[in-house]
């Protein structure tokens, strides 16, 4: 018969081995029940318009703001709308580049679907590229690009049906997808600009006036969008949700959001010069730019049938008889890249955002990606982070650990005068600060070397959680993605090894209950953090090891120091 202290282990490691089976076992229940993405062959592409008589009824009863392109002038009664009709799929011309596949609507040149080649919706499904944009049965999320105003080809329920050439456009260096088109006196040039490795698209209007009279418009680019969560959820278990929503630079803010709510509340206008628009999602994200020497009109409204528009207006350019005005936007549909974004257009880079300890997690992340150069491995990048942030903090550190040694060598008489004032808690206070200022010893100072990592832990956090570098990256053996948990949980139980071992060394002071309490908190920290990153883990893992060897080192020193008094 085995001592009951030794069945009391045997038992712990059975009920412990257990629950680790139950949990990889609910694992792997959770993945398989994943469906995996299947997506149609081409989006759904709207019907032309609305026809006469459905447009003199809205006019009753919708005003200017309910509908996706503003109208040339105030909505009256009886006022009939001309449509193009059409709503086959030959409108779509698909453009392939390394960096992107695109779908374009041929009525009003829309972008309505948009993938990304470079970026697997998922380890698993390689072959099956990241869905950024599409317009689907369930879900819209499209690109807008018009020509409005007193003469412009776009109006409430009317959009102009391109002409193209092509169907399929394959980029292999640079390529222009041309549309067409001749409506009220004017001929139309639609240019889109692609680049083989870029996700960025140039817009370009060119207007030849052929009539006698002369024409005013001006450029119209907007994000129309439902409020659905993306159809890929990438989203950490127990954590916070990334923004969902737009963002735009103006003159008074660099960044500022404006998201579903705020648009519920009200229609947002603002004006500055340049600037751009995006909406954001975790990891990707789209935006129009404006030209940069440009006075722009800055709009976020809600429409009568539940959809969002994000865009801008440029300014009216009258076009004389015979003469060619030109507009152009810029539109961006892609990864969070901080430093393609930051080259993009000034303040895009925000749109990376690492909440209120941005000022830390900035120079985190080019830290990291310093390390990164140089070792090619994202982890191994993140352990070199860890050991420069430690050694840093390694002096703050080292008057901690010296208090929590001074502290653990009076323990025994901490726990003599607790025993012996045990129904006085005045005198027993009297007397705790009597040893601690006799011995030097000093409870605050050891939970120093507790919450000095963690801003940095906080921060790195909010840099794991957004950084696109780290979505689906691998460290070694088991670890395929950084920015997920880890399958096995074997990173969550070893750091939750290390703070048990990191409390041993600590004194055991305070009252029965707090000890206990902080007996529980390796077991909380390792659930806590069987669902986190598992880059951020790994990071939580290596600085424990290095405060254990750095807290060790420093006992030492401690109790060499206190030997040497006592000769």
């Amino acid at each position: 018969m085995l001592p009951p202290e030794i069945q009391r282990i045997v038992l712990l490691i059975g009920m412990a081995a257990t629950a680790y089976l139950l949990i990889l076992a609910w694992n792997d229940d959770m993945e398989a029940a994943k469906t995996p993405m299947v997506y149609t062959d081409a989006p759904v592409i709207a019907q032309g318009g609305m026809n006469q008589e459905q447009a003199a009824v809205a006019s009753e009863v919708l005003e200017p703001n309910d509908m996706d392109i503003p109208p040339a002038a105030p909505l009256t009664q009886n006022v009939a709308v001309n449509v193009v009709q059409g709503a086959s799929s030959d409108r779509l011309v698909t453009v392939e580049s390394a960096a992107l596949k695109v779908w374009i609507d041929l009525l009003g040149g829309d972008i309505v679907r948009v993938q990304l080649p470079t970026f697997p919706v998922a380890l698993d499904q390689e072959e099956t590229p990241y869905l950024l944009l599409d317009q689907s049965q369930t879900h819209t999320y499209v690109a807008q690009s018009a020509l409005i105003g007193a003469d412009g080809i776009d109006k409430t329920g009317e959009r102009p049906l391109y002409d193209s050439s092509v169907r399929n456009l394959v980029v292999n260096d640079t390529g222009s997808l041309v549309l067409t088109t001749s409506r009220n006196g004017v001929d139309v040039t639609k240019t889109f600009n692609f680049r083989q490795d870029s996700h960025l698209v140039d817009v370009i209007y060119e207007v030849t006036n052929s009539s006698g009279v002369p024409k005013t418009m001006r450029m119209l680019s907007q994000i129309k969008r439902d409020r659905l969560e993306p159809p890929t959820d990438e989203t950490v278990p127990l954590a916070p949700s990334p923004y969902l929503g737009a963002a735009l630079t103006t003159a008074e803010n660099n960044y500022q959001k404006v998201d579903f709510d705020d648009v519920d509340e009200g229609n947002f206008q603002a004006t500055t010069v340049g600037g751009w628009m995006a909406f954001l999602q975790h990891y990707f994200i789209s935006a129009w730019i404006a030209p940069d020497d440009q006075a722009t009109s800055y709009h976020a409204r809600k429409t009568s049938d539940g959809y969002y528009l994000f865009g801008f207006t440029g300014q009216n350019q009258t076009i004389q008889p015979g003469v060619t005005g030109r507009w152009t936007s810029e539109f961006y549909a892609g990864p969070k890249d901080q430093v393609v974004l930051e080259e993009i257009s000034p303040h895009l880079n925000l749109t990376v955002d690492y909440g209120f300890l941005w000022w830390i997690a900035i120079p985190l992340f080019k830290a990291l990606t310093f390390f990164h150069d140089i070792v090619g491995n994202w982890g191994l990048a993140i352990i070199l982070l860890t050991v420069l942030v430690k050694g840093l903090l390694a002096g703050f550190s080292a008057k901690g650990y010296r208090s929590m040694a001074n502290m653990r060598r009076v323990a025994p008489a901490m726990k003599r005068l607790q025993e012996r004032y045990a129904n006085d808690r005045e005198k027993l206070s009297k007397e705790m600060m009597a040893l601690y200022q006799k011995e030097g010893a000093n409870p605050l100072g050891s939970c120093l070397p507790m919450l000095l990592p963690m801003p940095v832990f906080l921060a790195l956090y909010w840099v794991l959680l957004e950084s696109v570098e780290l979505r689906q990256a691998p460290f070694i053996f088991w670890i395929e993605d950084l920015a997920a948990m880890d399958p096995y949980f074997i990173l969550p139980l070893l750091m939750g090894a290390s703070t048990y071992l990191m409390q041993a060394l600590n004194p055991q002071v305070g009252d029965p209950m707090q000890v206990r309490m902080m007996k529980l908190m390796p077991i909380m920290f390792t659930v806590l953090f069987l669902f986190f990153p598992a880059g951020l883990v790994l990071y939580w893992l290596v600085n424990n090891l290095l405060s254990l060897a750095q807290q060790t080192y420093v006992y030492r020193q401690v109790e060499r120091e206190q030997a040497a008094k006592t000769k």
